[in-house]
């Protein structure tokens, strides 16, 4: 499976395997659209033009630095990257943009909206950035669509986030799973129509092939199906985006029901979406995201939503495939 295929390649099967760990999750308000800002450092005005004391604040073009606001467009339905709780959007893209707001003494005022609009939005000028877990690739670096297609100029990514897929076990991994190939023999369950179904298709025919026994696929209308199979003993394994996987094993069951069984694969970035033609606002986040990985920030934001094994180690420009 290829970076490409990772969370949100798409307007989005993946997606649909998201919303129903959140289903067995449990406890996320997905229907409304609602905002969340966070303060930076404390502005004030001289001479009609704003100054803060934030490190970085001088790198913002100026409008953003007299407006005070970034604006970012999400699609709040992907627990834990970003999701709605209370009214508000939180998870591990908001608090991110909080510690990038810190550095660079600006709120970042997250609106929800649907995925496969986000782009666009930043064409219009609707938005000023897109944080909503997506794949960083070549073709939306060109504004290509699935067929190659030319149908926009593309975007620029600040790449701050490395995701593959996880196997979902049951707590305690009483089939000791720690790969793709331990699967060989055994009954997983899985969302049908999903990517995870593909890859667990691959897996049977390589199973298959190398003699290692059969792979029967069990597939299901819901992940949270496929999870309750997996928790009953009926199958071995689940499979979903490693974020994903981690906020299922963190949350369901109050953490005793799953646990994330070996090393992610297919890893590959999720980047910040900019408008080409705003280059200083992409420098500016480069700086602000080293900054915050320097000064130890980043990794606690990693931490808070166990996802230590995502994190970069420096800032990069449109580093997907």
């Amino acid at each position: 499976m290829t970076a490409s295929n990772t969370c949100r390649t798409t307007a989005t099967r993946a997606r649909i395997a998201a919303v129903g760990a959140i289903a067995v999750a449990g406890s996320l308000m997905l229907t409304a659209c609602g905002d969340q800002t966070n303060s930076g450092s404390s502005t004030k005005e001289s001479g009609g033009t704003k100054s803060s004391s934030a490190p970085l604040f001088d790198k913002l073009p100026q409008k953003y630095q007299d407006a005070g606001v970034i604006k970012v467009g999400t699609d709040a339905a992907y627990a834990p990257m970003e999701f709605e709780e209370g009214g508000k959007i939180v998870g591990i893209d908001p608090d991110i943009a909080a510690a990038l707001g810190t550095q660079l003494g600006v709120k970042f005022q997250f609106t929800n909206g649907t995925f496969d609009g986000l782009i666009s939005s930043l064409n219009t000028g609707r938005q000023d950035l897109v944080m909503s877990a997506m794949s960083d690739t070549k073709a939306r670096q060109e504004g290509l669509d699935d067929k190659g297609k030319k149908v926009g100029q593309g975007v620029d990514f600040v790449d701050y986030f490395n995701s593959g897929v996880s196997l979902l076990v049951k707590k305690g991994n009483p089939d000791k799973i720690q790969s793709l190939d331990d699967l060989c023999g055994k009954k997983v369950a899985v969302q049908r129509g999903t990517i995870y179904e593909e890859t667990f298709k691959t897996q049977a025919a390589k199973c298959s092939k190398d003699g290692k026994g059969t792979l029967t696929i069990e597939a299901f209308d819901t992940d949270a199906e496929a999870q309750t199979r997996v928790k009953s003993g009926g199958a071995v394994a689940d499979l979903n985006d490693y974020p994903v996987a981690a906020y299922i094993a963190k949350t369901a069951g109050g953490g005793n029901d799953f646990e994330v069984a070996g090393d992610q694969t297919g890893a590959g970035p999720f980047g910040i979406a900019v408008d080409k033609d705003n280059a200083q606002l992409r420098d500016a986040l480069k700086d602000a995201l080293n900054a915050i990985i320097k000064n130890g920030e980043y990794t606690k934001v990693l931490e808070k939503w166990d996802v230590k094994n995502s994190a970069v180690t420096e800032a990069t420009v449109n580093a997907g495939k």
